[in-house]
């Protein structure tokens, strides 16, 4: 826990633990207007999907976007992907086997429940799970399981890469943060009972979580905006930059039973037809069919599937708190308003105007889809594509708002991380920017123009020996395509650096960020395209850094 000296919270730790509060109180008030009184504390709870890369560590030093950026800033797609899917359903190697296990020994030590390891979709790309835990525990092992995956990985000289796309086209990495709350009586309340009256409550707090995700899908985006993740969001293989809930077909048509008033009374008989009774037969096959969304409830839990791989799950987690406390608080004040004898009555007037309210952010098809970002847009719904956009979310009356009210973050607190994330943004740019600079200049470049010599020498040489007659286009063509990707290298590369200075000319750290994202990053893009049609033509014998079929399938 870090205090500045006037007083503010400067750690992320502190904005959790006060997050986690205000969901217990908010909670503990819910679960005392539904009857149930002897409820004192309500707890948050997490367990984090850890993905990451392995790769051997030779390679690694001899790439140093990876060392210095945690990323391949250029790389051709070897032959061969993730198209087979054999890496998933394969076998772990030996190797790789050898290091999980020690990691899993040094978590035993360190008292970490990790529960599962299993092979991910990305050759050489790796999962490991933990038992879930309280929040505030779940965020600190998370921070010593990544830690322990790097100081482990060097023991078995491999290299553990935890940044969100280590290697452009193939799956990046995510971590899949479950979230669910329970009672100190050992009640999961996302948990469907085994009584219509135990159902009530859960669709409370299933409703109150999908309200709190529509109505604030951008503080949720916001949270989990980062130049790393910016690389995976969108792509197909991790959600979208929409925030959308997934509830499944089976609870979905509980939920529209009862906005359409299906149901007027409370009483049990009518409950059952609604098909309150049946929920706790509700399995994985009917909740987890939707692996395209980014907030999917999966039994028991949501998992919010949008947390980079790399990152602090501490703010993500602490938003989830606050939004969702808040919808607790305002669902109880208009149940309370509706002055009903029967309390089940009264809910269920109040779920069926906030699920009216919210339903716009329900979607059961797939997250990848154009289709559903024209859907999406039509609803209202945010698609901010890029962390500096993304991050104005935090800074909005509404959050401003919402973080004071409940004691979580102050203005200024929140105003400062703000800041913050956006300046990690530029930083984190600009050292691929130099990254990508110094490896086509001082690499790229100079190999190119080894082979293009080369090629000029063999065209020379043929010609001399036999003649002009000797035909020689292939060579020809080969040469004048390394020149011009040379040169379009060269051109690009002066490009960026004009857009850099440009943007470093701006006192203002958001536009500035705003100026990186639109103009210099697809320029980037532009640049490694032209390296990566150079590192095919040019002699593999003379190529400077390690390609993508060497790292990620020789281990």
């Amino acid at each position: 826990v870090f205090i500045s000296y006037t007083g503010q919270a400067l750690d992320k730790k502190t904005p959790l633990l006060r997050s986690m509060k205000a969901l217990s109180k908010s909670a503990v008030n819910m679960l005392k207007l539904l009857g149930v009184k002897n409820v004192k504390k309500v707890y948050s709870n997490l367990g984090p999907e850890q993905e990451y890369f392995l790769i051997d560590m030779d390679y690694y030093f001899k790439r140093p976007d990876l060392v210095l950026g945690g990323r391949t800033v250029v790389g051709a797609p070897p032959a061969k992907g993730q198209e087979l899917e054999d890496q998933y359903f394969g076998s772990i190697k030996e190797r790789i086997s050898s290091y999980m296990h020690d990691v899993e020994e040094e978590l035993f030590k360190l008292g970490i429940p990790a529960k599962t390891r299993h092979n991910e979709v990305a050759p050489s790309q790796y999962e490991i799970a933990p038992v879930y835990e309280e929040a505030n525990l779940a965020i600190d092992h998370n921070q010593m399981v990544m830690d322990t995956l790097r100081s482990v990985a060097k023991k078995h000289r491999l290299a553990a890469l935890l940044h969100e796309k280590p290697f452009a086209r193939i799956n990046g990495s995510g971590k899949h943060v479950n979230w669910s709350i329970s009672d100190d009586q050992g009640n999961n309340l996302l948990n469907p009972g085994k009584t219509p009256q135990d159902n009530i409550q859960f669709l409370v707090f299933l409703i109150a979580t999908v309200r709190a995700v529509y109505r604030h899908a951008d503080i949720l985006r916001a949270s989990v905006a980062t130049y790393g993740n910016d690389h995976r969001l969108g792509a197909n293989e991790a959600p979208p930059a929409i925030i959308s809930v997934f509830l499944g077909e089976k609870l979905t048509q509980i939920l529209e039973n009862i906005q359409r008033g299906k149901v007027t009374k409370a009483t049990n008989a009518d409950l059952i037809d609604l098909g309150i009774f049946s929920l706790p037969t509700l399995s994985k096959d009917n909740t987890d069919r939707n692996r395209t969304s980014p907030f999917a409830f999966t039994g028991d839990k949501f998992e919010f599937r949008a947390v980079g791989s790399s990152q602090n799950i501490s703010f993500p987690a602490m938003v989830i708190n606050t939004i969702v406390a808040e919808s607790l608080d305002e669902l109880a004040e208009k149940i309370k308003t509706k002055n009903s004898k029967n309390i089940n009555q009264a809910v269920l007037e109040v779920l069926k105007e906030e699920i009216s309210y919210s339903k716009a952010v329900l979607f059961n098809g797939d997250n990848y889809s154009r289709e559903w970002e024209i859907e999406a847009a039509r609803r209202g719904l945010p698609n901010e594509k890029t962390t500096p956009t993304a991050l104005k979310a935090l800074t909005t009356v509404k959050a401003l708002n919402l973080f004071e009210k409940y004691q979580v973050l102050s203005n200024p607190e929140l105003k400062s991380r703000q800041l913050i994330h956006v300046d990690r943004y530029i930083k984190d740019l600009e050292i691929e920017v130099k990254c990508l600079n110094t490896l086509c200049t001082s690499q790229i470049i100079p190999a190119a123009v080894v082979y293009q010599k080369k090629l000029a020498d063999a065209i020379n040489s043929t010609r001399q020996a036999l003649g002009n007659a000797a035909s020689v286009t292939a060579e020809i063509e080969l040469l004048k395509k390394i020149t011009d990707l040379i040169n379009s290298i060269h051109a690009t590369n002066k490009e960026i650096q004009v857009k850099i200075e440009a943007a470093n000319a701006l006192h203002d750290e958001q536009k500035k960020a705003e100026m990186l994202s639109a103009k210099v990053k697809p320029m980037m893009e532009e640049l490694r395209e032209y390296a990566d049609a150079l590192e095919i033509l040019v002699d593999d014998d003379i190529w400077p850094v390690p390609k993508f079929w060497e790292m990620l399938f020789i281990s």
